[in-house]
């Protein structure tokens, strides 16, 4: 799967690694190299990153799923328990 970037995204990103050149490096980086650096780390790097975050999201998720069972989990059988709670508490207020 290739990882595509809006324009707007792209844009930024070149403009970040240009930065971090400017800062950190001896030597700048040109819009063209920085835009070629940026390709090589979304096709060379990106998909361990993606997979890594879909991982992450299955694991949240299959917890979450196993957790469903108590969240929405409601007793079965339960109308003679409250019919019978009620019948007791109407005995006792009519003494």
């Amino acid at each position: 799967m290739t990882i595509e970037l809006s324009k707007e995204v792209r844009a930024d990103a070149i403009a970040s690694v240009q930065r971090f050149f400017k800062e950190n490096m001896e030597e700048p980086i040109g819009n063209i190299a920085a835009g070629a650096l940026l390709g090589f780390f979304l096709e060379e790097i990106g998909p361990s990153i993606y997979n890594k975050a879909v991982a992450d999201a299955q694991e949240r998720l299959l917890q979450r799923i196993s957790e469903l069972d108590f969240e929405v989990h409601e007793d079965e059988f339960e109308y003679w328990k409250k019919y019978e709670a009620q019948t007791k508490a109407r005995k006792y207020v009519s003494k």
